[in-house]
């Protein structure tokens, strides 16, 4: 049993990478790729923004509570608070947490559109134009993604410190105690190891999803099933890859 999974694994790993070597191809027209390149990066970033403004501002909020309630000691400084709120949103939260977020809504979008366009026979009738589809959908849906989810951890950053202070002038704690936590002993590596762990998880999520919607075989119901193990695969390796970065980039 053990072994026939590994070897099914082996296979998916197998054609994963060969998908991947017709997807970094060189683009027949650049004009038609930069146009696409565009279309993906607002669809799968900039439409992201709300969400990600939106969770980070309540869990940074929440943390802050947190860590005063039960961090919050007469033996530790005041600012003890805001110094591990920053540590918790720039090492973990805005890279991985958020990009396992992402792949909820990144993910099967991804996977159920190109799922989508495999069964309608849509890829099938680029294959017969002489058209890449590999190149032509999925490489700009991962160089979209890559540029633009760097900025969406500074977003997620800047909101969770946002949520912070807004607990702080709400009267959980002092504002002046908050920004000595969140200036004590900072380390400008810490933002560049989430954004360099943001653009691994980035390309995961979206090679990952575009390959189980590009693999799809059969109707509406292989769709969603493609979409469900996309997300789930998504969220596993992001995590795998988070456990070996941390130490890497440490």
């Amino acid at each position: 049993m053990v072994i026939k999974l590994i070897i099914t694994y082996l296979i998916t790993f197998g054609k994963y990478l060969l998908l991947m070597g017709r997807t970094f191809s060189r683009p027949e027209r650049m004009r038609m790729f930069f146009k696409q390149y565009i279309k993906e990066m607002s669809k799968l970033g900039v439409d992201s923004i709300p969400l990600v403004l939106l969770i980070s501002f309540f869990i940074g909020a929440v943390i802050c509570i947190q860590m005063k309630i039960n961090v919050q000691s007469p033996w530790m400084p005041r600012w003890t608070t805001g110094y591990v709120t920053r540590e918790i949103f720039l090492l973990e939260f805005a890279s991985a947490f958020m990009c396992l977020i992402l792949a909820g809504k990144i993910g099967s979008n991804i996977a159920s559109e190109l799922g989508t366009m495999r069964v309608t026979q849509q890829i099938d009738a680029l294959d017969i134009m002489g058209v890449n589809p590999a190149c032509y959908l999925i490489l700009p849906k991962i160089v979209g993604l890559i540029t633009i989810m760097p900025f969406l951890v500074v977003f997620s950053s800047v909101a969770g410190m946002i949520g912070a202070y807004a607990t702080a002038y709400s009267g959980v704690l002092s504002p002046a105690d908050l920004t000595l936590g969140l200036q004590y002993s900072f380390n400008v590596w810490f933002v560049w190891m989430s954004i360099i762990k943001s653009i691994v998880f980035a390309f995961i999520i979206a090679s990952v999803s575009s390959y189980y919607g590009f693999s799809v075989e059969g109707g509406a119901v292989a769709v969603g099933e493609a979409s469900t193990n996309a997300v789930v695969s998504s969220s596993v390796l992001v995590l795998f890859a988070d456990v070996f970065l941390t130490p890497l980039l440490s």
